[in-house]
């Protein structure tokens, strides 16, 4: 190669326009691609100005945190230390302050529990021993008896209350609609019928109309000397209600199972517990995993129909408090604290059923 030879070396790529890469280009692909998202985007953001920063005033910067309700007299803040003043009674009802400390142990145990099963670490086999347990010592807790004092269950509430009728109501509801979905496509007349029938009759009424007759119609049909307890007449009330909807929800499920899986494992030679059992029902129950997830959630929120039958909760603790003649004119404070509680219940329910999603297969068919 000659001293003259001259080696090409090319210059260095040039960076891409700023329109065309970073914040400008999701601004331009998501808010801006169109003269009417564009102007869509406009009256959000005019929106967000006009309504963001007196809500951050209001709830922040003049919120009153800790005092009493003469610290809120005057104010133009919102009166946060309402929330701390009634929280005992928001969270655990009327029950004993000096007993407190049942109900928190209760709590402590409950947080354990779902720790343990959102892990995904403990068998399936342990966590199905775990819960009957738990609902045990719970009930023991905070109910009484048996050593410890007993406590009126006239006295229960608050957030305790709701967790109890949801946490029930989810575990024994959701065995049991899976019952009644499979009772419904069994080929014998007598348990179809009856499964269709208490479907179709559970589904036909609104839940408040189950809750007056589990409270207030069901007594007069039991024996004199017969009495149940309001709530776990409330409890299977709700059990019944979101039972016949899990069923349908189920039902579908079980009709999405391809028929030659179902003929594939009868030519294997299992019996037919173990074809519904192996087969057709881990296939029917992730299909329908969302939709179960759903039902749980709305059960959770349905249980504040309970004050209408005389159980005070969550919510309905909350505006008890309100109405409280010391700390009368705080109950929007009230209301966006429960608001916030269900939220998260809520969306962490949500999220454990995506996680649950992720750790099957991701291709049933």
């Amino acid at each position: 190669m000659s001293s003259q030879t001259k080696t090409f070396t090319p210059s260095p790529s040039s960076p891409p326009p700023i329109a065309a890469t970073g914040v400008i280009l999701w601004l331009r692909t998501n808010l801006f691609s169109s003269w009417f998202n564009s102007a869509l985007s406009i009256l959000a953001l005019l929106l967000l100005i006009k309504t963001i920063p007196p809500l951050i005033s209001w709830a922040l910067i003049h919120a009153v945190w800790l005092g009493g309700p003469e610290m809120c007299d005057g104010t133009t803040g919102a009166c946060w230390a309402f929330i701390a003043a009634k929280a005992r009674v928001m969270l655990i009802g009327t029950y004993p302050p000096e007993l407190a400390w049942r109900p928190l142990t209760a709590a402590v145990l409950f947080a354990g529990v779902i720790a343990a099963t959102v892990s995904g670490r403990c068998r399936k086999r342990i966590l199905t021993g775990i819960w009957p347990l738990f609902f045990v010592i719970a009930l023991w807790l905070v109910g009484g008896n048996a050593g410890l004092k007993e406590v009126d269950q006239s006295m229960w509430g608050g957030l305790m209350l709701s967790l109890g009728l949801a946490a029930v109501g989810i575990l024994l509801s959701v065995p049991f609609g899976i019952l009644l979905a499979l009772g419904r496509q069994s080929r014998m007349v007598s348990i179809s019928s009856i499964c269709i029938g208490f479907i179709e009759l559970v589904r036909g009424v609104p839940l408040i109309t189950i809750l007056f007759m589990a409270s207030v119609m069901m007594p007069l049909f039991l024996p004199v000397n017969m009495q149940i307890n309001n709530l776990l007449r409330v409890q299977v009330g709700i059990i019944f209600f979101s039972s016949a909807y899990i069923a349908e929800v189920v039902r579908g499920g079980l009709q999405a199972v391809p028929t030659g899986q179902i003929d594939a494992a009868k030519a294997l030679g299992l019996s037919p517990w173990m074809v519904t059992s192996f087969v057709i029902l881990p296939q029917a129950l992730r299909y329908v995993l969302p939709s179960l997830i759903g039902r749980c959630i709305a059960l959770f929120k349905d249980t504040s129909l309970v004050i209408i039958v005389g159980l005070l909760d969550f919510l309905g603790m909350a505006k008890a408090a309100s109405q409280d003649q010391v700390w009368l004119g705080h109950e929007v404070e009230g209301y966006i604290f429960c608001a916030v509680v269900y939220w998260c219940i809520c969306f962490g329910m949500s999220r454990y059923g995506r996680s649950i999603e992720k750790r099957g297969p991701k291709n049933n068919s």
